[in-house]
């Protein structure tokens, strides 16, 4: 599908009024301009761009990968990105980690952390990363990085873009304006937003109100939705409601910044003004967002606990069919109706390695307290685990009545490969140590002579 926009060119500049527009649909081919005629008719590449713009391509896959997973868009902007370049020199990246990453030998055990606290002082985005796990190799394209981000200021004259992986941001306290080459996003708790490998952008607080959140890079392949099989065409994630952003452009220069993540380090060069310059685009490798609200579950009806795989939301694929690189799953407000069934999780060991978030509300496998909204939680590779000692014994004695949860929001981020601990993971304060002795409390209950 392809979709055009154009805007009012006086909202879609830098400092506009109003929200942001939007272009409904995942993995269109869209086209958008702020100033109309901007896009080029009928070819990529003229002789001379109007408004005497740069045609440049991104590509977000090679060029001969098949029509259905071929990611590129053509941009049309002030300055093509060779003009926002400068002599890099690399920076220190703090605390933010990339895969492979072995500062410490892998615990064998459950772990879980208290929500990190905002800080006092004034940290931008790029700052306030704090890398938790990683997994896999970014420079093999596979793998994932989990982050806990902590802002307590907008970038100003800073601009990033990050080579290494495509960033899944989830808001948890706090709302975010990314402002990007593509267009604005916003986003708050409850949503999140896909930035892919290459676009530059700024991040700002809404408000100046600090914000706190969840971070993944994806190192592999690009998220995409997941089949729905036996479920058919509807339910789950449903395309029309991801919001890929509208053509907007900074035509500023001033003193600027610009980071690139590449190889696992941050570099930094000074440009004389600003990159976010695209007038207009069209292609179908962009940023967007989606309202994890409007995620339509489906369940069990009758009896037993179906697989956490329904509850995907997007997922970024390996080279295995059926293996994910990354599952990106949700556990939102639903019905819990089957009969004769312990209904929440049950114990298991998994191929997969499991990282999870709280963005509000009670999970319903932890219910005896320590997993609280911010916080987040890492179950490895064939390492046990399942709900605690009070979730097993209510879940085990309710009476089975319908039951709706409400007020929850939790996250899980799956992936093939194991996740490594960061030292910053294990020294925090917030790192508690006693979680992973949880599963003692629960009783012996087996009786022989009691079916």
């Amino acid at each position: 599908m392809n979709l055009s926009v154009r805007p009012d060119p006086a909202a879609m500049q830098a400092g506009g009024p109003g929200s942001p527009g939007y272009l409904s649909g995942f993995g269109n081919g869209f086209e958008t301009e702020a100033l109309p005629g901007a896009l080029p008719v009928g070819r990529n590449s003229p002789q001379k761009c109007p408004y005497g713009l740069y045609a440049e391509q991104l590509s977000g896959s090679p060029f001969t990968a098949p029509r259905a997973t071929n990611e590129r868009s053509w941009l049309y902007r002030i300055r093509p990105t060779v003009a926002h370049w400068g002599a890099f020199q690399p920076v220190d990246a703090g605390l933010w980690r990339t895969a492979p990453c072995a500062e410490l030998d892998l615990p064998l055990a459950p772990l879980r952390w208290d929500p990190l606290p905002l800080p006092e002082e004034a940290l931008s985005f790029l700052e306030g990363i704090r890398t938790i796990t990683t997994a896999g190799d970014a420079g093999a394209q596979s793998g994932m990085g989990a982050h806990v981000y902590l802002i307590t200021r907008s970038m100003r004259d800073e601009y990033f873009y990050n080579a290494d992986a495509e960033m899944l941001f989830l808001p948890q306290q706090g709302g975010l304006r990314l402002w990007t080459e593509f267009g604005i996003i916003d986003i708050a708790p409850g949503e999140i937003a896909v930035i892919p490998r290459g676009v530059k952008l700024r991040v700002e607080l809404q408000g100046e109100h600090p914000a706190r959140g969840y971070l993944c890079e994806n190192y592999g392949g690009a998220f995409t939705l997941p089949e729905r099989g036996p479920i058919g065409a509807n339910c789950l994630a449903n395309p029309r409601d991801f919001l890929t952003p509208v053509a907007a452009y900074e035509d500023r220069d001033a003193p600027s910044s610009m980071t690139v993540k590449w190889g696992g380090r941050l570099w930094r060069t000074h440009i004389a003004h600003s990159p976010l310059d695209v007038v207009a685009w069209h292609g179908n490798y962009a940023p967007y967002k989606y309202d994890l609200r409007r995620y339509s579950p489906v369940g069990p009806v009758l009896f037993d606990h179906a697989d956490p795989s329904i509850f995907t939301v997007l997922t970024s694929p390996s080279e295995t069919p059926g293996t994910a690189n990354i599952d990106f799953v949700i556990f939102p407000d639903r019905w819990l109706v089957a009969e004769d069934t312990f209904r929440p999780p049950w114990y298991h060991m998994n191929i997969m390695s499991e990282f999870m978030g709280l963005i509000e509300g009670v999970y319903d496998a932890k219910t005896g307290g320590g997993f609280v909204p911010g916080g987040f939680s890492l179950h490895n590779c064939m390492l046990p685990h399942g709900p605690d000692m009070n979730a097993f014994e209510a879940a085990s004695h309710v009476e089975l009545a319908p039951h709706k949860l409400q007020g929850t929001l939790a996250f899980m981020l799956e992936t093939r490969f194991p996740q490594r601990v960061t030292r910053f993971a294990t020294e925090a304060p917030q790192f508690q140590k006693d979680y992973a002795s949880y599963g003692q409390g629960l009783q012996k209950h087996f009786d022989p002579a009691r079916p």
